[in-house]
Order: C-alpha cells, then sequence, then structure tokens
C-alpha cells in the first residue's frame, strides 16, 4: 500500500521581506545558532512527497533538508567577541527595500567628516546590538558602525565592507580609514572592523581606535593593529574620500566626554577610554604635568601669556603638549637647538635631541629668567612667548656666566605637586603611555609595590614605563571591580586617588 509522508524543510523566512508570515516569524522565533543570518529563524513548510512503506500503517521517518547558509561564513578568533549582522538596508530589513544588485555605491565624504560622525555615535554611547537599528538607520554593531561613519547606503558587514575601500599599508593610514579583520571560517568569532582615528605617538606602536563593541560605542588607544589577531587585520581607506580633506596623521584630540568609567558613576579621563582634557593638551597657560600654567605677570618683558606666533612666521609654536616628561618629537630637538644659540649650550651634555630632558627644562628656564620672567612664568617649559621670543631672534640671551644662571634658578619655587583633572598629586595620562620616561612613573611604581601588585616587576620600579607597570596597574584595577576597558593598566585619575588614598 502506498502512503504519502509528509517531508519537512527547514527554511529561513525573508530577511527583506514584509510579508505577515516572515515578520512574524521574525518576531517571535528565537535568533538562528552563530555562523547563520542574524535574522534567520526556523519555519516548517510542509510539503507533499511519496514515499513507500513496506508495511501498512508504517510511514518512513521525517527527513529534514539540511540548512543552507545565506552568506558565507567568515578567520576565527576568541577576540573580539563581537558578533555582527549581515547586510540589510537602512533601519533594517523592515524599514525599506533592499538595494538592487549593481555598482557599489560610494557617497562622497571627508575624512573630519567620519570622525565627526563616529563621535556623535561615542558621545551618545550607543548600546552595542547586531540586531537593533539606531535612529539613523544603522545596525548598532562593528560592521554597521563604520557604515554610518562612512555614510555608506545600507548596513555591510565585515564581509563586504571591503569593496567600499581600497586596501593600503600601515604606513599610509590617516584618520577615516579602517582596520579590517574578516573570518571567512566563523563570522562570529573573530571578526572585526575598526575605524583608524590616528597614532598616539611617533613609534606608531599605539592608536587612537573608533569602535562599536559591547557594551557601547567607544573611542580609545589600542596596540595596532589590534588586541588579538593583529597581524589579520586589514587597512583599507575609503572609495568616496574627497580630495583635499585630509586631517593629517595626528591622533584625534579633541575632547571627548563618558567614553569610559571606572565605577558606575565616576567618569575617568584621559587619551584612551578614560576621556576628559588630556593633561598636556591645553596649550598657551594650561598646566602640562608638573609645570604650572603662564598665567603670572612678571615685573618685566613680556611673559608667556603672549599670543602665539602669526600665522605669518616660518614656525608657529606647536602647542604646550609637545613639551615636557614624557614628550619625543622634532620640536623638542628644535627647542634645544634654538637655545643652544641663545646661550644655553652649557646644559647639554651631549647634542639637543628629541626626547624631553631635565636638561631642555634647565636650558629653557635660563633663558625665562634671562628675560626677567620668575615664578610661574619660568617654570622651564616653553609657552607661545617663550616659543617666540626664541624663533624670531628677540629677547635677551642667556648670560654668559653660568653662576648667575644659578642665582636666580634658585630665587625660583619649587613647583607645586599637580593635581590634574582635581586628583592631588595626579599628573595626567599622558605620562603613562608607551615611551614615557619620568618621576611619576617610578612614584606609581613604587605605590604599585607598596600595595602588594610589585610580582609583575622583574626589578624595581623605574621612571621608564614598560609592561610590567601596564599589568600591575591593571591587576590593581581588577581588583576594584573594574573590567574591560576600564581595567586596561593606563592609570586615570580615579585609579590614582584610589591607589594613593
Amino acid at each position: 500500500m502506498e502512503a504519502r509522508t509528509p517531508v519537512f524543510e527547514e527554511i529561513d523566512p525573508g530577511g527583506d521581506c514584509d510579508c505577515p508570515g516572515c515578520v512574524h516569524w521574525r518576531r517571535v522565533l528565537p535568533h538562528s545558532a552563530p555562523g547563520r543570518h542574524h535574522a534567520a529563524h526556523r519555519a516548517l513548510i510542509l510539503a507533499a512527497a511519496a514515499s513507500t512503506t513496506l508495511v501498512v500503517g508504517h510511514t518512513t521517518p521525517a527527513l529534514a533538508a539540511p540548512h543552507t547558509l545565506d552568506r558565507p561564513a567568515v578567520p576565527a578568533g576568541e577576540e573580539p567577541d563581537t558578533p555582527q549582522g549581515a547586510k540589510a538596508p537602512l533601519h533594517g530589513p523592515g524599514g525599506r527595500p533592499a538595494q538592487p544588485a549593481g555598482p557599489v555605491k560610494t557617497p562622497p565624504t571627508t575624512r573630519a567628516e567620519i570622525i565627526k560622525r563616529a563621535k556623535k555615535w561615542v558621545t551618545a554611547k550607543v548600546p552595542y546590538s547586531m540586531s537593533k537599528y539606531w535612529s539613523d538607520g544603522y545596525r548598532q554593531d562593528c560592521s554597521g558602525f563604520v557604515s554610518m561613519a562612512w555614510r555608506l547606503t545600507g548596513n555591510e558587514w565585515t564581509g563586504s565592507l571591503g569593496q567600499y575601500g581600497v586596501r593600503i599599508s600601515k604606513e599610509e593610514l590617516q584618520p577615516g580609514d579602517i582596520l579590517l579583520f574578516h573570518n571567512p571560517a566563523d563570522p562570529q568569532k573573530g571578526s572585526h572592523v575598526v575605524i583608524f582615528g590616528g597614532w598616539t605617538d611617533y613609534t606608531h606602536t599605539y592608536y587612537i581606535a573608533y569602535e562599536a563593541a559591547p557594551p557601547h560605542a567607544r573611542r580609545q588607544s589600542i596596540p595596532y593593529a589590534y588586541w588579538n589577531h593583529s597581524d589579520r587585520y586589514v587597512a583599507y581607506r575609503y572609495k568616496g574620500l574627497t580630495s583635499g580633506t585630509s586631517t593629517g596623521k595626528k591622533p584625534d584630540t579633541e575632547q571627548q566626554t563618558g567614553t569610559k568609567t571606572e565605577t558606575g558613576t565616576k567618569t575617568e579621563t584621559g587619551t584612551k577610554a578614560e576621556t576628559g582634557q588630556q593633561a598636556g593638551t591645553k596649550t598657551g597657560t594650561g598646566q602640562q604635568g608638573a609645570a604650572e600654567p603662564d598665567t603670572a605677570k612678571p615685573d618685566t618683558a613680556k611673559p608667556d601669556t603672549a599670543k602665539p606666533a602669526s600665522p605669518k612666521s616660518p614656525a608657529p609654536y606647536p602647542g604646550r603638549a609637545h613639551f615636557g616628561p614624557g614628550a619625543n618629537n622634532k620640536h623638542v630637538t628644535r627647542l634645544g637647538r634654538l637655545l643652544v644659540e641663545r646661550g644655553a649650550g652649557h646644559h647639554y651634555t651631549t647634542g639637543p635631541g628629541p626626547r624631553w630632558s631635565d636638561a631642555d627644562r634647565r636650558a629653557t628656564q635660563a633663558f625665562q629668567l634671562a628675560q626677567g620672567w620668575r615664578g610661574q612664568d619660568a617654570d622651564g617649559v616653553p609657552g607661545p612667548g617663550t616659543w617666540k621670543l626664541l624663533v624670531t631672534g628677540k629677547g635677551k640671551d642667556i648670560p654668559a656666566s653660568a653662576s648667575a644662571t644659578s642665582t636666580a634658578a634658585a630665587a625660583v619655587p619649587p613647583p607645586e605637586q599637580p593635581a590634574s583633572h582635581g586628583v592631588p598629586g595626579y599628573p595626567g595620562r599622558a605620562l603613562f603611555r608607551p615611551g614615557a620616561d619620568n618621576q611619576y612613573v617610578t612614584q606609581l611604581g613604587k605605590q604599585l609595590v607598596k600595595k602588594g601588585f610589585g610580582k609583575h616587576y622583574k626589578k624595581g620600579p623605574g621612571p621608564r614605563w614598560g609592561e610590567s607597570d601596564r599589568r600591575a596597574v591593571e591587576a590593581f584595577q581588577r581588583t576594584q571591580g573594574w573590567r574591560g576597558g576600564a581595567a586596561d593598566g593606563y592609570p586615570g585619575p580615579e585609579t590614582w586617588r584610589r591607589l594613593f588614598a
């Protein structure tokens, strides 16, 4: 006897179909397993199929047809754990019809606009989600974040973003470019993409990254190319980038607020996830490290509250952040050479170089004292007034008598204890980073050892920032209950306050 046996076939509801059935199943059924389209829910369609039975009344078992992935799978990895959605129109599958297949559209934009849009999500702390869409229509995951910043016409994923850019080398990276890791083996594990915001220093080992990752969009300093799978990230430049809009290779230093908290209510500040004004970024009269601001009016000559050199000057003041402990750049070299020309050569045991040292501070202070400045105006860190006199050749040269300089320097009171971000003693995050070499690194290390976090040091803490310092700080931060970006190993003001409490 021949009987009709139902055969069940597993079919995903259409991701861009707005019919009542597909909308219903997408809404009520659980998400599919990792590796499938995030909107693919199981629906059963009964199909009539003929089968023959050997015994009357017995039917063959129903067979489930194998499920077919609706997109290629993507190189595996444990980090970052950022599952992502698949391609979709703005506002999601139910928002607008999907774009028809055709040439890739790359709406024109500028580097400044890319970074501006990225900052908007960071400021809003857009929650991470591979299935939700923000008010601008873009999916709230890493690839949706880049699609938004590049102003693409739809939501892409790591498997398709590459077609909107051209591959570039590490040396060519500029703000607005991306670093992309696409894992064909499993899109849900390892695949990630971030927006490059600029290098943090001349070594090009750390950079400012804008990314969408749990728990929300953020801006932080991370090692190149990423914490994990670094060798598998590829740099891309957006094809629709308009000419003449490069922001240069300097990292974005605009003040950000609230991108990372060490506690539930208190926000850290600094370059990485601890946001707010970075120590030393304020030019002219702002503080940098332990240096005092150039605000007091001296009895004679023009203090460092003068306006910076005009645009017509061949060498405008580069900013106070380029000078002081931890600084290492060409402006320090030029400052030293200018000071030597003005009679400060005896302060240098070797020729002036790019790394800031006490010789640069003493030479600068000697020049400031020669102008008749005292107190805060002769702190040894060049402000715009000091710089203008040096580059224009104006002002008084340093007296030939070293004793006169020493006597005048002795009259200068020692600088006050730093208090960046309102935390007594905290010198600012700029002094704790790769390449930093100053007394505060030593002070931090000794306090960590005192608190019981010295096992990471193979020898006693020193002035040069190293991996031992970072690991010790991270261990301390974790004892405070902080996790993720809040325990990155770089001391912010709240870390400093608790450590020295």
